[in-house]
């Protein structure tokens, strides 16, 4: 009894948050059922029309539905593949999209190709790209969370497509470009050739002349980073095209270490946006923005901001926010998730905490058991950059999960993040408003908005209690709506926030 009350007395200290509805208007299609239970959502794109086609996958077969303008199905159909087929990310334009798939008829070879789903026309088209021999691994390697093996320009008319061709005695790497319509290959070329260091591609983006930026890592020792205090990669920035290969190290000076870089386009500017460390490889103290003169491969300007206060506040409380502030305490295991502009020319960067812990569980008294492996997907971190690359703001979410659960989008220049919590958001003693949910109580769906000077707004969409879920980290936003669909096997449902 009296380790009740102490729970009950701890959990006094912690205060319910004023909540008001969403500003944004939400709207519920209606249920439809899948004849086969589906998993998650590999692509969905929104046409002008407003029809929205979505790309999944069931046992060899990937389903291509289309719903209407109010997100009911008009159409559906079951597209046959092999179990040696693999789905290798895609892009979208206008009334398509086009997902790569890979093909693995024997242990070495390679097939390659570009389905596309016309979503007015409702119909698919796969055509046969290329083929690859591999002596070891596969063509497809070394990939982050969301993918960036495929691009699309900005005009819509290029395609490029990035692959690994790591041989036993050779490190290469291969960029394919075709022609967006008609699938023609334009050109081929290798790049990063090299016997001994290791090439892990991070981020790729094509210019509307069909030059290629191929943005990765470049490694001094090994595959992967190393404890200690000096960096073991380099990141390069490849620039590619029918008749030239060339490439620039990036760095900062005074010895600092680049965490992350991902590669973002405005106005005809190409720009390099993530995070540095004072200390070592992986933390964080700040943002950092280099601009890049596309046309000659040359830094044009850097610089680097230290993290907010906010930042520290929202983590970690009032005492501790003044200590870490003043150390300038560096965060680590955050990966970038969302780099979005708005536009007069400021972007906003969300990363999250990523780590893995193991367990040992015992299943008998003679000492056997086995490890296990828990994901953790906690803490959002969010920096506001302007246009000439220094931070104007940052906010991060105490948050704690087990699977990826939250997404972003811009709207108005107002910024949304929309998640799952417990029901009733609550403030902790230390001023930390933490998002998760307990073992005995229900969840919300929320929309957490900022706006254009970082002041946050906890915004409920709904109580899941007697609602259908809905699962933000599938969703995607289009033509000033934001979509994603519900859990379920069989049965499911869209949301719509506009």
């Amino acid at each position: 009894m009296k380790k009740i009350i102490y729970i009950a007395l701890l959990l006094s200290f912690n205060f319910a948050i004023s909540q008001v509805t969403t500003q944004l208007k939400v709207s519920e299609s209606e249920e439809f059922k899948d004849e086969v239970a589906v998993g998650g959502v590999l692509a969905i794109h929104t046409t002008e029309s407003g029809k929205t086609g979505l790309v999944r996958a069931s046992n060899n077969t990937f389903l291509l539905d289309v719903f209407d303008k109010d997100l009911k199905k008009i159409s559906t159909q079951n597209i046959k593949s092999s179990k040696k087929e693999s789905f290798n990310g895609f892009v979208s334009f206008e009334n398509e999209i086009k997902y790569i798939t890979v093909l693995a008829p024997s242990k070495r070879e390679r097939i390659v190709f570009c389905n596309t789903f016309n979503i007015e026309n409702k119909t698919h088209v796969q055509k046969e790209l290329f083929k690859a021999d591999v002596e070891k691994g596969g063509l497809f390697t070394g990939r982050n969370k969301r993918g960036t093996d495929v691009a699309i320009s900005p005009n819509g008319k290029y395609i490029a497509i990035i692959t690994d061709n790591i041989k036993k005695n050779l490190n290469s790497y291969n960029v394919h470009v075709f022609d967006s319509e008609t699938l023609n290959l334009l050109y081929h070329q290798a790049y990063q050739e090299d016997k001994v260091n290791y090439f892990k591609p991070i981020d790729l983006f094509i210019d509307d002349e069909a030059n290629v930026f191929a943005l990765g890592k470049l490694y001094k020792d090994g595959k992967k980073e190393k404890k200690g205090r000096d960096a073991n990669y380099e990141f390069i920035l490849n620039k590619i095209s029918e008749s030239d290969n060339q490439f620039i190290k990036i760095g900062l000076e005074n010895e600092n270490f680049i965490s992350s870089l991902s590669i973002n386009f405005f106005e005809n500017k190409l720009s390099l946006i993530g995070f540095y460390s004072n200390t070592r490889e992986g933390n964080i103290k700040g943002g950092c923005n280099f601009i890049i003169n596309s046309a000659t491969l040359e830094i044009a300007g850097k610089k680097y901001t230290e993290l907010p206060k906010d930042v520290y506040f929202d983590l970690y409380g009032d005492a501790k926010a003044d200590r870490h502030d003043k150390k300038k305490k560096e965060l680590n295991s955050f990966y970038v998730d969302y780099v979005i502009r708005d536009n007069m020319g400021n972007a906003f960067v969300l990363a999250e905490e990523f780590y893995v812990t193991q367990s040992y569980v015992s299943t008998g008294p003679n000492g056997g058991g086995y490890w296990t492996s828990t994901y953790h997907y906690d803490d959002i971190l969010i920096l506001k950059f302007d246009k000439e690359g220094e931070i104007t703001w940052g906010r991060s979410i105490f948050k704690r999960a087990l699977y990826p659960s939250y997404n972003a989008f811009l709207k108005d220049n107002m910024l949304h993040v929309i998640l799952n919590s417990g029901k009733n958001l609550t403030e902790k003693s230390d001023g930390r408003t933490k998002v998760s949910q307990g073992f005995f109580e229900s969840s919300s769906l929320y929309d957490f908005t900022y706006t254009p000077d970082g002041k946050v707004e906890y915004n409920k969409i709904q109580d899941n209690k007697g609602n259908t879920d809905y699962l933000p980290f599938y969703g995607t936003y289009n033509l000033g709506t934001f979509i994603m669909m519900s859990d379920g096997r069989r049965k499911k449902q869209f949301m719509k926030l506009q």
